[in-house]
């Protein structure tokens, strides 16, 4: 059952990722693509090349969600995620406080916590197919 809640925890992880990715990337899932994003990441200080902080961010997300989902490297998906998720902290939720319902950092914290303990413990064995 481990195995079962390793896989659930890295689909759960890795797909909110790739969607945070490609709403950076793409503008899918009502994202505001490269160009709006980075317009965005501008406004709070990434100057010059907020596209191309816009384009590194996506990049990571994607990449880190794609690898947990697959369960291979997640020592180095922890490190983008660790990565993006510390900006997310440093340049918008920091002077919000710690609580998520006040804008601040805590499902950030979460979310590092989370792929820390990927990163530890492993993927696990693969068990898509297998019913208790």
């Amino acid at each position: 059952m481990a195995d079962v809640g390793l896989l659930i925890v890295r689909l759960v992880i890795g797909l909110t990722f790739i969607g945070h990715g490609t709403q950076k990337l793409f503008g899918w899932f009502g994202g505001a693509g490269i160009s709006g994003t980075g317009q965005w990441l501008e406004s709070l200080g990434f100057r010059p090349g907020g596209r191309i902080w816009a384009i590194l961010a996506g990049a990571l997300e994607l990449l880190a969600g794609a690898m947990l989902c697959v369960g291979v490297l997640l020592p180095v998906a922890a490190v983008f995620v660790i990565v993006v998720m510390l900006d997310a902290i440093i340049t918008v939720h920091w002077r919000n406080g710690y609580w998520a319902d006040r804008g601040g950092f805590e499902y950030n914290v979460v979310l590092i916590a989370t792929v820390i303990a990927l990163a530890c413990v492993g993927p696990g064995n693969d068990v898509l197919f297998i019913l208790p």
